[in-house]
């Protein structure tokens, strides 16, 4: 997968480029249990098997405690779309959040060139956030984030290639806090990969649908 990057909206001032270790979860000493609860709701979530997905290094200075995976809809040797969840902790709350836990993402996927001239299109994919959370049964609150359309054009020595077009969603929310102050990271994940499987253009998930597996999954680097 072709990793994730750029600057994640995390509705408060942006995405700070730095990152920890992989599966280093912040720099705020020993995580509080509420943030192990959630990372392991992650780590334990089940996901479709077109989807796979990995622990990342995540950004050290937006929380004292943060946790990154990615994931990408791979078919055969190619993939569909790719993007990046981040999960950040700070147990004293934060004003732009209004909660102690933020959901960061960037997701991205190639476009068909009629679907990138749809001039609804920013539209429908920000629906296919908040209906993909809506969806699970999930309650969030304070969305925002953006939805970008990119086109490149080949000339010269690159005439050959084809016009591309891509979609970029970048979008944070914060998830409401159940018992003992942790959130349903778990579905809050298989919310999001059911976004990125719509980007990618993949059919809904059938109820119960038992072909599900657990993370980690990835194969290892794969074509773009």
């Amino acid at each position: 997968m072709a990793a994730a990057q750029g600057r994640l909206s995390d509705g408060a001032g942006g995405m700070d480029e730095q990152k920890g270790a992989e599966g280093d979860t912040g720099h705020g000493g020993a995580p509080p249990p509420p943030f192990r609860a959630a990372v392991d709701a992650l780590r334990g979530a089940r996901l479709r098997p077109q989807i796979e997905a990995e622990s990342t290094p995540a950004p050290k200075r937006l929380a004292p405690y943060a946790y990154a995976l990615e994931a990408a809809v791979v078919d055969g040797e190619e993939d569909l779309a790719d993007g990046r969840l981040v999960l950040l902790h700070d147990p004293a709350g934060h004003d732009a959040w209004r909660g102690t836990f933020r959901l960061v993402t960037l997701v991205r996927a190639e476009l068909e060139p009629e679907m990138a001239a749809d001039p609804l299109l920013p539209d429908v994919c920000w629906s296919w956030l908040t209906g993909a959370l809506t969806a699970r049964g999930l309650s969030y609150g304070e969305p925002s984030g953006t939805v970008t359309r990119a086109s490149s054009h080949y000339f010269g020595g690159l005439s050959a290639r084809p016009a591309a077009s891509q979609i970029e969603i970048r979008a944070s929310w914060t998830p409401r806090e159940g018992l003992g102050g942790v959130p349903d990271t778990g579905t809050h994940l298989v919310a999001w990969c059911d976004l990125l499987a719509q980007v990618a253009g993949l059919p809904p998930a059938a109820p119960g649908d038992a072909s599900v597996v657990t993370l980690p999954q990835r194969r290892g680097p794969q074509s773009r």
